[in-house]
């Protein structure tokens, strides 16, 4: 049996290595040194606590905290899988109105009234919004999903797919501002457009981490990075399902009503504020506390605003960072 002299030792001995990995977690992105101490404090957790974090805590926390932290700790690849979509879209959305040219090359004219102001435009309305939406769902999940599944062959297929992608909507925009409708372009595109187009780029960022895991794992072991990426890209998965989902339900039910543009552009609007809000500035947050976003990290001890709670009942100085 401990005692309980050796029990309160243990207590302070694990909450000053849960700060040292707070602390590492922030300012330092020293891999094996995260993964040593992530280790140790998982251990010293179960031995302290002795029990699962109920079902519905750790659901609250997968969406409070750690798909946010996947999400930022993602943060520079989404932003370079962004770079790869939209540089090409606004590329040919300016080219083609100045080129009447590479206007005809991109779409014949014989075919550029029909697209325009019938395909288009009947994409959206010509279906019942039950079945239109399950359609736009599957399709975007199969987009978001296969531009983060490629990643694993080394970062080039995802580059190529977003790219390719975000030619094809920079063609279509071009094509409306070449004949004067670009306004019926965007009352069509972004009711649903900015939060979908926002997730197709956060799964192609998923899908270049765990790439770049590949190619270059820094100090961890390759098999042990791509099994920390993984668990990252499994969060981010599940949290962009319900992304999707939301997206497909604004195009099936919104962008092809009859209603004011600005009702239904403020409609996305909203739905991508949310969003950006719940990804970013939560994922901010849940990085401060020491998330990473890795699949069951809370239920390995580093919740760290727990471990913050215990600290402010129990101990009423700081500790040091350095061991002695």
């Amino acid at each position: 049996k401990s005692t309980s002299a050796e029990i309160d030792e243990f207590a302070r001995l694990y909450q000053r290595t849960a700060t040292q990995l707070s602390f590492v977690r922030t300012h330092y992105r020293e891999e094996s040194l995260t993964s040593h101490l992530t280790e140790i404090v998982g251990q010293a957790a179960i031995v302290l606590y002795g029990r699962r974090v109920p079902r519905v805590r750790a659901l609250r926390d997968l969406f409070q905290f750690t798909f946010p932290g996947a999400v930022w700790h993602c943060r520079r690849a989404i932003a370079i899988a962004a770079f790869t979509f939209f540089a090409p879209a606004l590329a040919f959305g300016i080219w083609l109105p100045n080129s009447s040219r590479a206007a005809d090359l991109a779409l014949p004219p014989a075919a550029r009234d029909a697209y325009l102001n019938k395909d288009f435009v009947n994409y959206y309305s010509d279906r019942p919004a039950a079945q239109f939406t399950t359609e736009v769902f599957t399709n975007n999940a199969k987009i978001g999903l296969l531009s983060f599944a490629v990643g694993i062959l080394g970062c080039v297929p995802t580059l190529f797919f977003l790219a390719f992608n975000g030619l094809s909507v920079g063609v279509a925009g071009g094509m409306f501002a070449y004949t004067g409708h670009l306004d019926k372009f965007f009352g069509l595109i972004l009711p649903h457009g900015l939060l979908e187009l926002t997730c197709v780029c956060i799964a192609g960022g998923a899908g270049l981490q765990l790439g770049w895991a590949l190619i270059a794992p820094g100090d961890r072991l390759r098999s042990k990075a791509l099994i920390e990426e993984g668990r990252r890209a499994v969060v981010i998965v599940v949290g962009l399902v319900l992304a999707f989902g939301c997206a497909a339900l604004i195009e099936g039910n919104v962008t092809g009503k009859p209603w004011p543009t600005w009702l239904r552009i403020g409609i996305g609007v909203v739905a991508e504020t949310l969003f950006v809000v719940w990804a970013f500035v939560l994922g901010h947050r849940a990085a401060e506390q020491g998330f990473t976003g890795e699949l069951g990290e809370n239920q390995r001890g580093l919740r760290l605003s727990a471990l913050g709670a215990l600290s402010s009942a129990t101990y009423k100085r700081p500790l040091a960072l350095t061991s002695k």
